[in-house]
């Protein structure tokens, strides 16, 4: 049989066009300037935000890049390299993942938030595949109510993973869809609920006061629920999603976040942008089309990834 990649190699793989922006880049700016000195960083600056590490993680990499350069701690294009996947990884690893607090003999209810657009059912129908893949049993909630294509997508994502659905009828109220499947979960001792949102509503309802009305039908049924709320992001969009990404951690108690075509982009370092100003962890990241193309965040391999 043919052996899988490993994660890593499928993060390299994603990654592909942020490493090639990234590394050739530094390279280059080495070359041009032979020694590495403020000078170097200065223009190092601007790789580090073609490749969307955005301004305020840029400024603190290249604070500490300048104390080690200073004092004679980075002599090559290596060095800098290190120093380089050093930086980002504290940044990662500040908010790296801290398990899911979870009740048990309850249902684990995930609620994934996000505009439209970004990938959030198709990155529902892929972690109901991963939960799946693990032994885990699963029921989808089909709570974006306000689009009727939203509930037909969810059911071809059901069908394909091999997840029941529970669904209402289109306009019909989000938190009653939650609460359905909460129920139907608790009394067949499903693993976890995964439910999907609206991205935006067609009514003068405020989306975030739709979010908390969610949130409080589902801690009336389990005290901690929604034990996740996860945050899809389109790396695509890159800096641009991270002002969204604000108003939903403000609003929806947003715990994690899911990355979706990153291997879509050369603005990879978003990734840890998203780290450092949402003061969020990336949960995981979507690389593909294909239903087993979610991958678990793991910052240790994303880093090296950028660089080697």
């Amino acid at each position: 049989t043919e052996e899988k990649p490993s994660f890593l190699q499928r993060m390299k793989e994603a990654v592909t066009r942020t490493r090639e922006t990234l590394s050739e880049r530094i390279e280059e700016v080495v070359a041009i300037r032979k020694e590495i000195d403020r000078d170097t960083l200065d223009d190092l600056e601007a790789t580090l935000l073609t490749a969307d590490l955005g301004t305020a993680t840029t400024s603190t990499v290249l604070a500490a890049l300048r104390e080690k350069v200073d004092r004679k701690q980075v002599g090559n294009v290596e060095e800098l390299k290190r120093v380089l996947k050093d930086e980002l990884l504290a940044i990662l690893n500040t908010t790296d993942k801290k398990p899911v607090q979870k009740v048990d003999g309850e249902p684990e209810v995930i609620l994934v938030v996000g505009v439209n657009g970004v990938g959030k059912t198709t990155t529902i129908g892929k972690l109901a595949h991963t939960l799946r893949g693990q032994g885990k049993t699963v029921l989808l909630a089909a709570a974006d109510t306000f689009r009727a294509a939203a509930i037909e997508q969810l059911e071809i994502w059901g069908d394909r993973t091999g997840t029941e659905v529970i669904k209402n009828k289109p306009g019909g109220d989000p938190a009653a869809v939650l609460f359905d499947a909460m129920q139907a979960a608790k009394a067949r001792n499903i693993d976890y609920v995964i439910v999907d949102t609206a991205g935006r509503l067609h009514t003068k309802t405020s989306l975030m006061e739709e979010l908390a009305k969610m949130r409080r039908t589902a801690q009336r049924l389990s005290a901690n629920a929604p034990h996740e709320t996860l945050l899809v992001m389109d790396a695509t969009t890159g800096q641009n999603g991270l002002q969204q990404a604000r108003l939903f951690t403000q609003s929806a108690g947003v715990t994690g976040i899911v990355l979706t075509k990153l291997d879509g982009t050369a603005k990879g370092g978003v990734v840890v942008a998203i780290s450092k100003e949402l003061g969020l962890p990336v949960r995981y990241v979507g690389v593909g089309e294909k239903v087993s193309d979610l991958l678990p965040f793991n910052p240790q391999d994303f880093v090296n990834s950028l660089f080697d």
